[in-house]
């Protein structure tokens, strides 16, 4: 199927995009900004399910990181055919 990359891919959304992309058959690259844990638990629950994942640091605001996180995923994982563009700040929390 290919690679998945999905931007903020270490919690919430992101997260469940990326597990549930590895049970599809995607190899899948998920970025992390700040907390390298809650990125390591992604890739190791995708692991442990016989999937292929790694995470990378970067901020997708920033070009050099981002030109880090394609030359990884082409070094490292099959052809990269899919982009979940997930990463984002939520400046303000509010109730429903």
């Amino acid at each position: 199927m290919g690679t998945l990359i999905v931007t903020g891919g270490s919690r919430g959304i992101g997260a469940e995009i990326a597990r549930r992309a590895s049970d599809a058959g995607y190899a899948v690259c998920l970025t992390f900004h700040s907390n390298p844990t809650a990125a390591g638990a992604v890739v190791s629950d995708i692991q442990a399910k016989g999937g292929t994942a790694l995470a990378v640091q970067a901020d997708v605001a920033v070009e050099a990181n981002i030109l880090k996180l394609f030359e990884t995923v082409d070094a490292q994982l099959p052809p990269l055919t899919a982009l979940v563009n997930n990463a984002g700040i939520l400046e303000t929390h509010g109730s429903i």
